[in-house]
């Protein structure tokens, strides 16, 4: 398995490790309640090791003899600056880039783990587990405008998104994480999923798009 490696939308590699992809669950209201999870008054945290990450243009492999595996379309931050205790003034000066991520769910391994009150690692951060687009500078979306992503699947459209709807907005919420982790120079926050999310099956083409600024295809190997 080849190390990761974090790209500019120009195809020019971004000189920074991917540390840790830090994830926020149950961010859309309408995602929590297809899934009947509740809404909680803080944000969700879990991790995803750098392992998990792969770059999303490649054909993704899914794992076998482990149950579905469900699509998450989520909005990707890259942090550029060390963030601990950060004000939201620090936070939008440590944006580095945006793109978009597939947050890859064993959703059979997942909801045997939520029923034993068990932590969801085994079926969040596997190998692979978190496909990663390239990333367009910050300059290019501003988080206090809306920031609209989508994906189809085979030509149809399966989930949209747009910052409007997040329960925990994309700067304060990294600034919640940060009073928690502390954030590294190429670290990655991954934001939540809109509702739409489901099963994927070899064959299919994915095409994802982040506002005007990045579109992407990929598919099930």
């Amino acid at each position: 398995m080849h190390a990761y490696q974090h790209f500019w939308h120009t195809g020019n590699p971004i000189e920074l490790p991917l540390g840790k992809i830090v994830c926020v669950g149950r961010n859309y209201a309408a995602h929590a309640k297809e899934l009947n999870n509740p809404v909680s008054d803080t944000p969700l945290l879990f991790m995803k090791p750098a392992t998990a990450a792969t770059v999303m243009e490649q054909p993704i492999h899914l794992p076998q003899g482990r149950g579905e595996v469900h699509f998450e379309t989520e909005l990707a931050v890259l942090i550029g600056k060390p963030l601990t205790d950060a004000t939201e003034k620090d936070v939008r000066g440590a944006i580095l880039g945006f793109g978009l991520a597939l947050d890859l769910t064993l959703r059979d391994v997942q909801s045997q783990l939520k029923a034993k009150g068990q932590p969801w690692e085994r079926a969040k951060a596997f190998d692979g587990a978190c496909p990663l687009s390239p990333f367009v500078p910050a300059e290019a979306l501003d988080p206090k405008e809306p920031i609209t992503f989508a994906l189809d699947i085979d030509g149809h459209r399966h989930q949209r998104g747009t910052t409007q709807e997040m329960l925990f907005p994309i700067v304060p919420l990294i600034a919640h994480i940060s009073e928690h982790f502390t954030l590294m120079p190429g670290d990655v926050v991954l934001t939540g999923t809109p509702e739409g999310v489901g099963a994927l099956h070899q064959g299919q083409k994915l095409t994802l798009q982040l506002g005007e600024e990045l579109l992407i295809d990929t598919r099930i190997a």
